[in-house]
């Protein structure tokens, strides 16, 4: 089964990795993230993240002053049709300490998964295989799905 097969018609939680890979057109990861965005852009997937992924993505553009690709991940993260950017509230910080207490994990990826157990994710997307560990929600990892 291919991924958008695993993804369509699902609420999923995104980690930051894809959103990296999407924008800024990786490599070996773009033919297999783009047709994710894709069907986010066509409403057939409904996707959710953190704020911790605007954290995280906007470190490079500040870091080498590319504003303009700063203001693309903003524009994404912030005003997409399709997806919803939740800010971290207690709820999901008590829900990520239980995550890190239970899997040893690191503290952004217990917030995201902590993010899409909190607001109904069925699935979450990353490219950390290490997560895979988690039950509370089922994890797909990018890099089983490379042709």
């Amino acid at each position: 089964m291919g991924l958008i097969d695993e993804l369509l018609g699902l609420r999923v939680c995104i980690d930051t990795a894809p959103f990296i890979y999407y924008i800024e057109k990786h490599q070996k990861y773009l033919s297999v993230i783009k047709p994710v965005f894709v069907e986010i852009d066509a409403g057939k997937i409904e996707a959710i993240t953190s704020t911790i992924t605007l954290l995280e993505v906007l470190v490079l553009p500040f870091k080498i002053g590319n504003e303009t690709l700063g203001e693309r991940y903003r524009e994404i993260l912030l005003y997409s049709e399709g997806l919803t950017t939740f800010e971290i509230l207690h709820e999901v910080s008590e829900m990520a300490s239980k995550l890190r207490a239970k899997y040893s994990i690191k503290t952004p990826d217990a917030i995201q998964i902590a993010v899409g157990v909190l607001y109904g994710a069925e699935k979450f997307l990353t490219n950390d295989p290490y997560l895979k560990k988690v039950s509370e929600i089922k994890v797909l990892s990018l890099g089983d799905y490379l042709a």
